[in-house]
């Protein structure tokens, strides 16, 4: 018996190892089976993301960008507005999106979700909230709720202060408005970008002056500013200060055609002290957004780990553990690297100089406002006190006096009148004071330097090069110090403008000056002419018509500038295109630019110098 017991016993381990040598191939298999089903085809290797500009959206997404390069993958990141974001996920150009902010976003993604274009994944980020916000200063002074905005309309210069045009939030606002909710019928929104909005409430902040303006959390806004969220605005934003929550959205099947990186997706979660972090990495120490991803996710491995829970390489090896045991890349070398190495700090020189004359040109610079913004808004003011039909009128006569062509006239009345049809009549007053002032400016400054450069060869010699730059450079890059100067408003955009618009007068001046023929100003000598008589008895007259054309050409390039100003607040026809764009709206972006054809069309018949054979 006790041999049949040992046997037994033998028998009986014997079959428990044979089990456990076995099972190891099993599981492997099956384990491998997984791998294999979860691991990503060639076609998911590049993913595409969307980043609308806002900074704790370029914050997320460069972390997940930077953490995707690390296992593998090539993800590409494109900046869209929201309404843009979600007709590319429709039309399968974009595979992700980090930053649908509910419920603000509600109607931007209603029914895409809906058709199931767009997936939701899940849930980044919660206890966020966006709504509009006062400094501390304004919040003690009586402003703590939508229905006192009204009572504070003088001192905040009847505007709010939102980001972009077509922006959800300022949707919100405008719709609010529209409605004469709490009484703010009369108040206009000031649309730019999140930064130009920071930066009015910066000047606001610093001359302790009221302002409302469009805040969120996370931001670094939280931290830099003491500001207060106004309560009562359940009805615009949503109850808890718009209280929000942040999702992850994809295409649709995305998950499906690439497995591993829909368990990343799954996986984000973030936190609102994370995305401050990040965020006051890219705004406050202006780092790139790459750099200060790299650095948050050395900084924060427990988070990297959370991610890549059950995550792959994109070659099929376990994330977290590939990312553990992956060396830090040589820095390249070579002459080039050192080159790079020894930046000249021609940025941060910049940066210093402006924050210098920010500092020290405050009176200077808010004299210069005051006359700026006075002369826009009081031509504005005086053309809208105009009926419309007196002042088509009147514009119609002016073409005839100057032109003597009916069907000129018939052409401006009837291009008034269709402008006022489609609604866009005070916008197109407002362009047309910009332009007016932006063109009276850029004659009064360059048709004295063109005969001056004239009659100067070395002072043209030393404008050149300033006016080629003047042309050439981007014309946004005239928006950044003059936004940070003067702040939002008609100012930054019409002193823009100017900038962009003089060189034409100065080189066209400076033409037709040195074309005068040289008989012409010997006999004028020979008469005993003064050079003052010369000047304006036989140089300005020879060079009339190429100094007007000079003047016409600055009213075309003034006009070209109407988009970009409406970027920094001027107003105008600018916004409704910019609206438009940001929110694809095919039809209003038509109708404002066929408007602004048409507007410079009227001005370049009724400016342009007189043709050959024309008696006026």
């Amino acid at each position: 018996m006790f041999t049949g017991l040992l046997a037994l016993a033998w028998f009986t381990s014997g079959a428990r190892a044979a089990a456990l040598d076995a099972a190891p191939t099993g599981t492997a298999v099956a384990a491998g089976t997984a791998v294999a089903a979860r691991r990503d085809p060639a076609s998911c290797q590049i993913v595409r993301f969307s980043d609308v500009g806002w900074t704790d959206v370029t914050a997320t997404t460069a972390l997940v960008t930077q953490l995707l390069r690390s296992i593998g993958y090539s993800p590409t990141v494109t900046v869209l507005s929201v309404p843009v974001t979600f007709a590319s996920l429709q039309n399968n150009d974009l595979d992700v999106f980090l930053g649908n902010w509910m419920p603000a976003q509600e109607g931007d993604r209603g029914h895409y979700v809906e058709d199931g274009s767009v997936v939701v994944i899940g849930a980044n980020l919660t206890g966020a909230k966006y709504t509009l916000a006062v400094p501390a200063y304004t919040y003690a002074a009586g402003l703590h709720d939508f229905n006192d905005i009204q009572r504070f309309a003088p001192q905040l210069n009847d505007s709010i202060f939102g980001i972009e045009p077509g922006n959800d939030g300022n949707r919100h606002v405008l719709e609010m408005l529209k409605q004469n909710q709490f009484g703010l019928g009369g108040f206009k929104l000031v649309e730019s970008s999140e930064q130009g909005m920071l930066a009015q409430v910066e000047r606001a902040y610093r001359d302790k002056k009221p302002v409302v303006f469009l805040a969120w959390e996370p931001h670094p806004m939280n931290m830099r500013f003491d500001l207060k969220y106004l309560s009562g605005g359940d009805e615009v934003f949503g109850p808890n200060f718009g209280g929000a929550t942040i999702y992850t959205v994809t295409r649709r099947g995305y998950s499906a055609q690439c497995p591993n990186m829909g368990r990343l997706l799954t996986n984000l979660k973030f936190t609102l002290r994370g995305e401050s972090e990040m965020m006051a990495s890219i705004l406050d120490r202006h780092e790139a957004p790459e750099v200060a991803a790299t650095e948050w996710l050395k900084a924060n491995p427990t988070a990297t780990r959370a991610w890549l829970d059950g995550v792959l390489t994109f070659d099929g090896r376990p994330a977290a553990g590939a990312l553990a045991r992956a060396a830090t890349p040589p820095r390249p070398g070579g002459f080039e690297q050192w080159v790079v190495n020894h930046k000249i700090p021609v940025g941060d020189a910049m940066a210093v100089a402006i924050d210098y004359v920010k500092a020290h040109g405050t009176f200077l610079f808010d004299g210069i406002s005051i006359v700026i913004r006075g002369m826009v808004n009081g031509l504005t003011a005086l053309l809208h006190a105009v009926p419309a039909i007196v002042l088509i009128v009147a514009l119609a006569a002016l073409a005839w006096l100057l032109r003597r062509s009916w069907m000129l006239v018939a052409f401006v009345a009837l291009a008034l009148l269709f402008i006022l049809n489609q609604g866009y009549w005070l916008a197109t007053l407002e362009t047309l004071s910009l332009v007016m002032v932006a063109t009276l400016a850029s004659t009064a400054i360059g048709v004295p330097l063109g005969i001056a450069a004239a009659h100067r060869p070395r002072l043209f010699a030393a404008l050149r090069p300033a006016l080629d730059l003047m042309q050439t450079l981007p014309t946004f890059v005239y928006l950044i110090p003059t936004l940070v100067l003067f702040g939002l408003g008609v100012v930054p955009g019409l002193i823009s403008t100017v900038i962009f618009a003089l060189p034409a007068p100065i080189r066209l001046t400076h033409l037709g000056i040195s074309s005068v023929p040289k008989p012409l100003i010997e006999a004028g000598e020979a008469f005993g002419a003064t050079p003052m008589q010369l000047l304006w008895k036989v140089e300005l007259p020879s060079a009339a018509s190429t100094i007007v054309a000079g003047i016409t050409q600055c009213i075309m390039l003034s006009l070209s500038m109407v988009v970009i100003a409406a970027l920094v607040g001027a107003g105008g026809l600018g916004v409704p295109v910019v609206r438009a764009l940001n929110s694809v709206q095919v039809g209003m972006g038509f109708e404002a630019g066929f408007t602004i054809v048409l507007l410079a069309i009227i001005l370049d018949r009724i400016s342009r110098p007189k043709e050959r054979g024309d008696p006026r």
